[in-house]
């Protein structure tokens, strides 16, 4: 009887970590997750603790293999490798010597440097896009360098050890690939080019740290870990964790990993609904310079000698964030699943607007300045119809972001079906809620295509992994038709003139959150 082949992938969140174990077929056996506990210092900071993130993962690795072991699975014999796929732009910087971290992890969201971006707006010759010829994105506390530079200025401890040489710094895939392979005994310093893309510091064209970007920022080049593609074989998961001495074959910033999921091709997008929401077009091997407030980024590269895809993107701060709000801050719901009942209730928002800037605005607006907004209150507005505002505030912003896609990428950039409509990938712990999907193609015009597997994050990282040992073939995943199969279709039922009307009124909501951070407490 020939031996069983499993791939397996760590997914590492903004608010959860899971491990899962795929059979050949691509089918998820066993899995577990965690949620661990977000930090809130200050108003607009948010910070992880790297030691729990790391602890969730072993727990996480240590459960799923019970889980399988217990349904007669012999996943310690016949795992192949492991994928992992992160949280990117969350900042880490830790000891050398003792691999401790030398301040909690700055998360993704965190919007403390703000006066750092302003001041480098107006030290800069390019000001805000001084560095988008090399990186691809602007000035925005959204990224790791500012994040990095905050710490160097800000913190002791991380300027005493780049002094010494004892600093190493990275996003969340580093700090657990270097603790996965060895930690403070040969631990492998290392990134993909998917989450070094969205340090700042990288270039685009040569794959590598922009030595000018470096100098101009003063970032010493010793503190940086080494750039690899997505898919190949980075070193061997050490002693001491539940699964040792298998490969860590592949590694993905988590929408990269879903473009993969969904095997994007060129011309195809994708929306992950999580804790923000990120919409990305496949550009192939052509890098797009927006002209519409989006990033140009990586998309993949799936070996050291594959060739690279680059992405248009365009990313939301506050997407499924916004549900937590209302769950976890104003008691609406008890579950994020309610507010789908919830929502439901009213077949309108009722005229109320709710923009979720609660760290200010990304793509397309980049207004830091921004705050939260809920309008169009009156004494008829009900829990539901808030519910429901909030779920379509999801949809406006990814409608904002794809309508600056199709200006940049044109005709040429995209592909469309046999009608002539462009498909919406989607994919996401949020889509499992129907009505905001088919709030969202109504508000796109447009489909929207759900497939079976909606965790596509963890799976695109399962298939780098599954591709760099060869248990899968990079032109088989790829030309498998997507799965479209499978996939649920959500097509627009809102008429041209609502449509149009309802943009028009959030356009005027999101006018409003402007210049609003400085508002008295």
């Amino acid at each position: 009887m020939p031996q069983e082949i499993y791939i397996a992938s760590i997914d590492q969140g903004t608010t959860s970590t899971r491990f899962l174990i795929y059979d050949k077929s691509a089918r998820v056996i066993g899995s577990h997750q965690i949620e661990f506990t977000q930090f809130y210092p200050e108003a607009g900071w948010v910070e992880h603790d790297p030691m729990e993130i790391l602890e969730s993962v072993r727990l996480c690795i240590t459960k799923a293999l019970d889980k399988t072991t217990a349904d007669g699975h012999n996943v310690d014999s016949g795992l192949k490798a492991i994928g992992l796929t992160n949280q990117r732009e969350t900042t880490v910087v830790w000891s050398k010597s003792t691999g401790c971290p030398l301040y909690n992890a700055i998360v993704w969201m965190d919007a403390r440097t703000s006066s750092i971006c302003r001041k480098l707006e107006k030290e800069l010759p390019g000001g805000r896009t001084h560095f988008v010829e090399s990186c691809g994105l602007p000035l925005s506390t959204y990224f790791s360098a500012v994040k990095l530079l905050w710490l160097m200025e800000n913190n002791v401890e991380v300027k005493d050890a780049i002094e010494k040489g004892d600093a190493l710094f990275g996003t969340v895939d580093t700090w657990l690939i270097w603790n996965l392979t060895g930690g403070v005994n040969g631990g492998l310093h290392v990134t993909d080019v998917s989450n070094a893309s969205r340090t700042m510091l990288m270039n685009l064209k040569t794959l590598d740290w922009d030595k000018t970007t470096l100098e101009t920022l003063g970032i010493p080049a010793k503190i940086l870990p080494k750039i690899i593609s997505n898919a190949e074989v980075i070193g061997k998961i050490s002693e001491g964790w539940p699964v040792f001495d298998v490969p860590i074959a592949g590694c993905l910033g988590d929408q990269h990993a879903a473009m993969v999921g969904q095997t994007c091709l060129k011309g195809e997008a994708k929306s992950t609904y999580g804790t923000g929401a990120f919409i990305m077009l496949n550009t192939g091997t052509e890098r797009f310079k927006s002209n519409h407030g989006l990033l140009s980024t990586i998309a993949f590269k799936l070996g050291p000698k594959a060739q690279t895809n680059y992405a248009l993107e365009g990313s939301i701060a506050i997407a499924g964030a916004a549900v937590q709000w209302l769950r976890d801050s104003l008691g609406i719901i008890s579950t994020a699943r309610e507010i789908e009942t919830l929502a439901s209730k009213v077949d309108s928002t009722g005229g109320v607007y709710f923009v979720p800037a609660f760290n200010g605005l990304f793509a397309p607006w980049w207004r830091d300045d921004a705050r939260g907004v809920c309008i169009g209150i009156t004494r008829f507005t009900s829990k539901s119809h808030i519910a429901r505002a909030v779920l379509e505030s999801m949809c406006f912003q990814v409608k904002d972001v794809l309508d600056s896609m199709h200006k940049d990428a044109g005709e040429k950039g995209e592909v469309k079906n046999e009608k002539g409509e462009f498909l919406l990938r989607v994919d996401g712990g949020a889509t499992v809620n129907n009505l905001l999907m088919q709030i969202q193609a109504d508000l796109l015009g447009s489909p929207v295509l759900r497939p079976a597997d909606i965790e596509t994050t963890a799976l695109g990282a399962a298939y780098a992994a599954g591709i760099a040992v060869g248990v899968w073939k990079e032109e088989e995943l790829f030309s498998s038709g997507h799965k479209l199969n499978t996939a649920t279709t959500f097509s627009p039922k809102l008429s041209e003139e609502k449509r149009k009307k309802k943009v028009d009124s959030w356009c005027k909501a999101v006018e409003r959150t402007f210049g609003l951070a400085d508002l008295e407490s």
